[in-house]
């Protein structure tokens, strides 16, 4: 039996089984959680719904979600409740900013649109769930968001993604403060860079990959595996003390000031 055998997991943006949110989604399903997910749009309806049979959930656990419309995510929970009488788990795995927003000088590049848009999809989404599913979230419960370490240090071309996954940060320590008298945690991974759909839309993004690689003291990239059986853990009760954290998984890159030549 699984660490999370018992448990309920909204899963909230899985976009193709290259996605992170896909690792987290293989790591609960693994340790007995019960799965629901959410799709974007038509487009990645038939993706969701073809990965959530594969972890023994039906198409009726699949819910259409735009972030940006909060009928849509009270929709999601409305529609839960005609299933499940809590929700245990809530991982959001969601960030977007323009693609032209996200090539060349941050000072340059940035509108006032798309830095609103940044951090209404990237950060703000969270607190949306965290509210609309506030009732079904069961004492005991967790919610995990996903970060990058261009919240703290600059990156070439993530620009304003960077200051939106600062804001969401924020939003892990806040969230912990106001939901953790009710029982209930909130943490964030940062992940080190995957090649995933997502990332695809940063310029030079397989250089971002090598720098990692070669700064990382296990001188390699992460998987989506790795990063989902944090995100199991964290999720689970063998993490009742953490939260309000940002646990970074990038093979240690962020510890390593400057990368040493191998003799």
């Amino acid at each position: 039996m699984g660490f999370l055998a018992g448990k309920r997991a909204l899963i909230v943006g899985v976009a193709s089984n290259k996605s992170i949110a896909y690792g987290i989604a293989e790591a609960m399903h693994r340790e007995g959680a019960e799965l629901a997910f959410t799709y974007q749009n038509d487009k990645l309806k038939s993706r969701v719904v073809k990965a959530a049979e594969g972890f023994g959930s039906s198409e009726a656990l699949c819910f259409p979600c735009d972030v940006t419309s909060d009928d849509e995510i009270q929709g999601v929970f409305d529609g839960l409740k005609q299933h499940w009488d809590g929700v245990d788990i809530i991982v959001h795995a969601v960030g977007f900013a323009p693609g032209d927003e996200l090539d060349g000088n941050f000072v340059d590049v940035t509108s006032r649109d798309g830095f609103r848009m940044a951090h209404e999809i990237s950060s703000y989404s969270f607190v949306a769930l965290a509210k609309a599913g506030h009732d079904m979230l069961r004492s005991g419960g967790s919610l995990l968001t996903l970060t990058y370490h261009a919240s703290q240090q600059t990156v070439p071309n993530y620009n304003v993604m960077g200051l939106a996954k600062a804001s969401l940060e924020a939003s892990v320590r806040y969230m912990a403060s106001s939901l953790g008298p009710e029982g209930i945690r909130v943490n964030g991974i940062s992940a080190g860079p995957i090649r995933t759909l997502a990332a695809s839309g940063i310029k030079k993004f397989r250089s971002m990959l090598d720098a990692n690689a070669a700064k990382s003291p296990l001188k390699r990239n992460i998987t989506i595996a790795e990063v989902g059986n944090t995100a199991a853990f964290l999720a689970s009760d063998l993490a009742s003390g953490i939260t309000g954290e940002i646990t970074y998984v990038d093979g240690g890159a962020r510890t390593v000031a400057m990368a040493f030549d191998e003799e």
